[in-house]
């Protein structure tokens, strides 16, 4: 059994790593979906008020209340026959972090996604979408400061294993794909 789980600030990769883990048959649990169903459950939209609501959630529940509500999922799909795999994708905080190791020991792997700024900038562009986003209107810088202060440097300083995602789509897809095909010392900086 292994539990993957993946930290990096906007437009790094996250996402397309899901992708490819959903591509390979392993089930991808989404941070960022339980806060958007908390949203609805208050009657709000998501677009506008994520951001608020992964604040909220944290405040009333403790900063690692998302990977609390996280978990259950999680176990569920463990509980599959088939299943051995699972993506946990998008932790904000070495406190999440920290819940999911407490829960999965040695089974827990934290893989840090990485791009310089400008770089994700110019995928968010490309996205159709400007450097604002629905949450209010933040810009990116904003959108970065306030995952940082929920702890995610902290998590992405004590990731496990860092992609660098500077290069093409297909080679950080290549990489996603040996990390979930081969283990981490397949996505080491010397396997390059």
């Amino acid at each position: 059994m292994t539990v993957i789980g993946t930290v990096g600030l906007p437009g790094s990769g996250k996402g397309e790593a899901a992708a490819v883990a959903r591509d390979a048959g392993i089930p991808v649990v989404t941070m960022g979906d339980v806060i958007r169903e908390e949203c609805r459950d208050r009657g709000l939209d998501p677009a506008t008020h994520h951001g608020e609501i992964a604040q909220a959630l944290r405040e009333e529940n403790g900063p690692d209340a998302i990977a609390a509500r996280s978990l259950p999922i999680i176990r569920e799909y463990l509980a599959t026959d088939d299943v051995d795999t699972v993506l946990v994708d998008g932790l904000r905080s070495g406190v999440e972090a920290d819940r999911f190791e407490d829960a999965f020991g040695d089974d827990w792997l934290l893989v840090s996604i990485d791009a310089p700024f400008e770089v994700r900038k110019d995928r968010i562009t490309d996205r159709g979408r400007d450097e604002t986003d629905g949450d209010v209107g933040e810009t990116l810088r904003e959108r970065d400061e306030r995952e940082r202060g929920f702890g995610m440097d902290d998590a992405m300083a004590r990731a496990d294993v860092r992609i660098e995602n500077t290069a093409s789509l297909e080679a950080f897809r290549e990489r996603i794909q040996a990390l979930l095909e081969d283990g981490p010392d397949a996505v080491t900086e010397e396997s390059i």
